[in-house]
């Protein structure tokens, strides 16, 4: 496996919040193995690091309506403690990108990193935002980095699958541990 560079590049924490923890429907099994990683690469990105968080648009459209019918329990106002960071990542004193999107690769996150072209990805879940937000990245030239051990997916297979997938994107997408 390739090992990690983070000379420039941004962490990016992607979704560390409450609503993927706990009895949550959507609770990501892993999720405080996800955590200790990004826990272990944060002193190496130190005023390089972006937390990102999922929420639900007030108003859904398009087949998110259909979604949101699925999960009626997430169709709560942004600021609710369901859409909160969780510890270590909410006392952090660096930027937080919002977004209804399961992807957060675009103009709020570049705003963050600039002109910066490698980002790290780490967070929740593997299989879904993660993926979401490697892909697009990569497609916009950004070199992306996907930290495995610091991921987790909605289960052990869906997470292995996901990073699968991405590691077709070579060299645009690269796999690493943080060991």
């Amino acid at each position: 496996m390739t090992q990690l560079d983070t000379d420039g590049a941004w962490l990016v924490a992607i979704d560390m919040q409450h609503v993927f923890t706990g009895d949550s429907p959507w609770a990501t099994p892993g999720y405080d193995r996800a955590a200790a990683g990004i826990e272990r690469l944060m002193p190496r990105f130190a005023g390089r690091t972006v937390c990102t968080r999922f929420v639900a648009p007030e108003h859904p459209q398009g087949a998110w309506v259909d979604y949101y019918r699925d999960w009626p329990f997430a169709l709560v106002p942004a600021d609710d403690p369901l859409y909160d960071l969780t510890e270590p990542f909410a006392a952090l004193d660096g930027p937080v990108v919002t977004a209804t999107t399961f992807g957060k690769w675009g103009t709020s996150l570049q705003a963050v990193v600039g002109d910066q072209q490698h980002l790290v990805l780490t967070g929740v879940s593997t299989d879904c935002c993660v993926l979401s937000t490697a892909l697009a990245a990569a497609d916009a030239g950004v070199r992306v980095t996907v930290v495995a051990d610091a991921c987790a997916g909605v289960s052990d297979a869906d997470h292995e699958r996901a990073l699968d997938v991405m590691r077709l994107y070579g060299p645009l997408v690269t796999v690493v541990d943080t060991l």
